[in-house]
């Protein structure tokens, strides 16, 4: 799956995956408005939104982007009809032929962690038939159970060409509590980089492996420790715009082929319209809106490396 990843990169020119995590402040309200009117003024009506405000996104970027990265939590919030926009979400984009992330920061004992996997990258069989639950083509995973919690979406990975992104050092304030506690001499995320490898050196396609890291573009100075320490590992970096990171800082997270790293946007593209920059969109023309910003994402990305 990596090298369909990678491909996706190459041919879009645009090491960029957006963030597709809505929340009730994100979506207009002329899109609420409507399904509340089609809908209710519920549960339903809202993940309608959610599914309108999604398609207009994707339709006006899919031609730029090569990858997506919905947040499960987003729209779980809305409950059983969020988790059907969320599938809807997820075949939606695969059928514009991105790469779908699913952000699922999964990780528990081994049996748990094997059902996660099958539900969102995997098959089950039921009477002769095999089914894709959520189907995504990548997870993000949580590694804090060690290897337990992690093998199961290897296996799952080998056996269906899917794959992984283990969190490592994450972009928020406080993941420095215990991500940068020194343990015999190093850092707690340069230990869980090295098993990253190891992991991952069980699923290799080509020179990189279908187990990435997340690696927050918050932290650029470690990003390019981890960078050096995991060199056939493709890194997922948030934390790009809202969070503050920029294109200069996104350098060392790619190697000297031009590869090596993705970088999220979510807010700072799907939430374009309400950014002083892009106002001038409007409200209805929010998709416009964060087309321009993807536009401008791409732009920074690519002068940052040159």
């Amino acid at each position: 799956m990596i090298k369909k990843l990678i491909d996706n990169i190459v041919k879009k020119d645009a090491p960029i995956v957006v963030g597709l995590d809505p929340t009730l402040k994100f979506v207009p309200k002329h899109l609420l408005d409507e399904c509340f009117e089609n809908h209710g003024a519920n549960l339903k009506g809202v993940s309608e939104a959610v599914w309108l405000y999604n398609k207009a996104i994707i339709d006006a970027t899919y031609d730029l982007i090569p990858a997506v990265k919905p947040q499960i939590a987003m729209y779980e919030q809305f409950g059983i009809h969020g988790l059907e926009v969320f599938k809807r979400t997820v075949d939606y984009c695969k059928s514009k032929g991105l790469v779908v992330i699913g952000d699922i920061k999964r990780g528990d004992i081994g049996s748990t962690s094997g059902a996660y996997a099958i539900g969102h990258i995997g098959t089950v069989e039921i009477a002769g038939q095999t089914f894709c639950p959520f189907d995504e083509d990548f997870v993000t995973v949580n590694p804090y159970l060690g290897t337990d919690g992690v093998k199961p979406f290897v296996d799952i990975c080998n056996s269906n060409d899917r794959g992984i992104f283990v969190l490592v050092k994450t972009s928020n304030p406080s993941s420095g509590e215990f991500q940068d506690r020194l343990i015999d001499g190093k850092p707690l995320y340069e230990h869980v980089a090295e098993k990253v490898m190891e992991w991952g050196s069980a699923s290799m396609e080509g020179n990189y492996s279908n187990v990435g890291a997340v690696v927050g573009a918050t932290y650029p100075e470690q990003g390019e420790i981890l960078r050096k320490k995991m060199p056939n590992t493709f890194i997922l970096v948030p934390g790009y715009g809202a969070q503050g990171g920029k294109g200069a800082d996104l350098v060392h997270f790619f190697n000297s082929d031009g590869l090596g790293a993705i970088i999220n946007s979510s807010r700072g593209i799907i939430a374009a319209y309400q950014n002083e920059k892009y106002a001038s969109f409007g409200e209805k023309n929010f998709a416009d809106a964060s087309r321009q910003a993807v536009i401008d994402m791409r732009e920074d990305i690519r002068s940052a490396l040159k």
